[in-house]
């Protein structure tokens, strides 16, 4: 049995907002050129991510923001079939084309089902190769390249439907997760730990209340060994008191030092370390069980790089 399962769906690679944005589909070519070409794939369960329940998207999101998101997808389809535009936009930089719908499903259904995966016990762990990434969206909210909250849908699935009592999210994204921290804060079953560049888009987090949430605003040009300073003197007390029953790991690979969309110097060790230091608490505290998923990242060969090196650490490679 391989420990990691990796998920993806070929829909993840249909959204897209237009030429020139950074989150492509090429992003998701990249990570899988390198898995190939390293070998790091062969060692994986490859996997088909699933169409997320719109039952279970409501366990993070309002009922009117999915409606009024599909009702936007159903109006855009119709346009495009009529010759109209390609795009509906959200915000200045988040669109939906007409396999957005699809995609966002495919990539919320991937870890929800990396979710069941791991606590069946078929796989230790999971990365879903996915997108739209999440960590942007709001309960009532869609922005910032993202739609629906992959991980935080999955993290309150994991409490409801597999009855966890505590789940982690711990998101290590250049920008801070300001809409898993508007679904979450102040649901102490779930912890949340995160560093980002601050001040940044969203330009949120450094004043957080609910005590719940270990944000680490972090000045741009911090280095990894600053990072994993911090990590060890905040993240870890904190995770390590709390004894997560599950971790899920919204993995932004912007932090980068090669990332023009972030200005902050993490290279791919210090993504393998922060992986490590993960899983070692996962290894005490909830017998390994992680679920990845994929947020940010977009200089493509720094992206590739990086998610080898996360799923070299989560695989035992």
């Amino acid at each position: 049995m391989s420990a990691t399962a990796y998920f993806t769906h070929k829909d993840c690679w249909k959204h897209e907002m237009g030429a020139g944005h950074p989150e492509c589909p090429e992003r998701l070519d990249a990570i899988e050129d390198r898995l190939l070409i390293t070998g790091v794939g062969d060692a994986l369960d490859k996997r088909e991510a699933p169409l997320a329940s719109l039952t279970d998207l409501e366990l993070a999101h309002g009922r009117m923001m999915i409606s009024a998101m599909r009702g936007m997808s159903d109006r855009l389809a119709d346009e495009v079939q009529a010759g109209g535009p390609a795009y509906a936009q959200i915000d200045p930089d988040t669109a939906l084309n007409a396999h957005t719908w699809t995609s966002a499903l495919r990539a919320a259904g991937a870890t929800l089902a990396a979710t069941d995966a791991v606590m069946a016990g078929e796989v230790e762990n999971a990365f879903c190769a996915v997108r739209p990434p999440g960590h942007h969206a709001c309960r009532d909210k869609a922005m910032g390249f993202c739609f629906f909250n992959n991980i935080a849908v999955a993290a309150k699935y994991a409490l409801q439907r597999h009855g966890l009592k505590r789940v982690a999210i711990i998101d290590f994204d250049v920008h801070h997760g300001n809409g898993t921290e508007d679904i979450i804060a102040g649901d102490n079953r779930i912890l949340m730990v995160s560093f980002f560049q601050h001040p940044f888009y969203p330009f949120t987090g450094n004043q957080t209340s609910a005590s719940n949430m270990v944000n680490l605003p972090v000045p741009a040009y911090t280095k990894g060994m600053e990072v994993r300073e911090l990590i060890e003197a905040t993240w870890i007390p904190r995770l390590e008191a709390f004894k997560p029953q599950m971790i899920f790991i919204s993995a932004g690979f912007d932090a980068h030092r090669d990332d023009d969309l972030g200005q902050m110097g993490l290279t791919e060790q210090d993504f393998a370390w922060i992986t490590q230091r993960i899983k070692d608490v996962a290894k005490r505290h909830a017998k390994g069980r992680v679920v990845s998923s994929l947020e940010g990242g977009y200089n493509l060969g720094a992206l590739a790089r990086s998610v080898e090196a996360h799923i070299r650490v989560l695989a035992d490679l």
